[in-house]
């Protein structure tokens, strides 16, 4: 049997909400949660957290979103509406409740998020780097006190999120490809030729309206990338490139999630195909493909990357293919 609470004294009692409501005065400024602009972006408080749980999802609804924040119904409406405006979030009405309406961010949305996140890390960052190891050790498990005690619940996220590029990534993209690709085939260091061409071009005619790099994250770490581009010579034409997955990030549905956002992209763009290049040996990836809805159209003996190998050339025809 639990032994019985004894009651604190009114005076101690009252001691200790004035020290709680004291730090959390001190960690509001802080952290300038009470600012118009929240980390120097266009959005406020409220409308970061939205912005935040909807990076977690791949698609939400009102609902659901109300209840992980615990917004009023009505004021979370008007939120949204206002960043539909400003083209942050997108929605369309549910395949399986005609009543309920899917929520995502856009591609802009998707932007802003990666600036949030990025300058929220390197605020905390900063905060961190000015107390001595044992004092961010000791702060760090300090905060987990006060989340075991006061019964917080962990956080129901996506075991990744995806964001556009930003400087940095197209390094990353050519070291990953070429250092992978020698592990797992064998591929010398031509294929890390021609990746970083094709990086090259993508960043030399970037047009941000029809083409897009998507980088994958776990864990504040990049695990994964894909590319929409222009076909330079098929107009009406996308080209799926560069699709990567990490070992250690494979079996989550970042790769099937990569290759769907590069149709949902092309459709917006009001392209009628997308199609890739890509090598039998590569079987992983040609599962995707063929689960997207892609065909086979031809393939071709070739001696590349110090290899034998077959390519092959596949098309979605997006006419073809359901809306998900």
């Amino acid at each position: 049997m639990a032994p019985k609470a004894t009651p604190t004294p009114p005076a101690e009692l009252s001691r200790r909400i004035e020290t709680v409501r004291r730090f959390n005065r001190f960690y509001t400024r802080q952290l300038g949660l009470l600012d118009e602009a929240l980390l120097d972006s266009r959005f406020g408080l409220t409308e970061a957290r939205i912005v935040y749980e909807l990076s977690q999802h791949q698609r939400s609804t009102a609902t659901r979103l109300g209840e992980e924040l615990g917004l009023d119904l009505g004021y979370l409406s008007r939120m949204l509406r206002g960043l539909q405006k400003r083209g942050v979030v997108g929605r369309r009405r549910s395949p399986d409740d005609r009543r309920q309406y899917l929520l995502a961010l856009t591609r802009a949305g998707q932007k802003a998020f990666a600036g949030l996140n990025a300058a929220s890390r390197a605020q905390i960052e900063a905060m961190l780097s000015k107390l001595p190891e044992l004092d961010q050790d000791r702060l760090v498990r300090a905060v987990e006190v006060v989340e075991n005690l006061l019964g917080t619940q962990p956080e129901q996220r996506v075991p990744y999120l995806l964001r556009p590029h930003q400087s940095g990534d197209m390094g990353w993209v050519v070291e990953r490809h070429g250092l992978l690709y020698r592990a797992e085939y064998g591929w010398d260091e031509r294929f890390e030729a021609l990746v970083a061409e094709i990086v090259a071009a993508f960043i030399r005619g970037f047009d941000p309206r029809r083409e897009a790099c998507w980088i994958a994250e776990r864990n504040g770490e990049r695990v994964g990338s894909v590319f929409l581009v222009r076909h330079p010579e098929r107009e009406g034409v996308a080209k799926l490139r560069l699709l990567l997955v990490e070992p250690s990030a494979r079996g989550l549905g970042i790769g099937r999630r990569l290759v769907q956002e590069c149709t949902r992209l092309a459709r917006q763009a009001g392209y009628e195909a997308i199609t890739l290049w890509t090598n039998s040996v590569l079987t992983a990836a040609r599962r995707i493909y063929t689960d997207e809805g892609y065909r086979l159209l031809s393939e071709e003996l070739h001696h590349s990357f110090g290899h034998e190998l077959v390519a092959e050339t596949w098309e979605l025809r997006l006419s073809q293919v359901k809306r998900g």
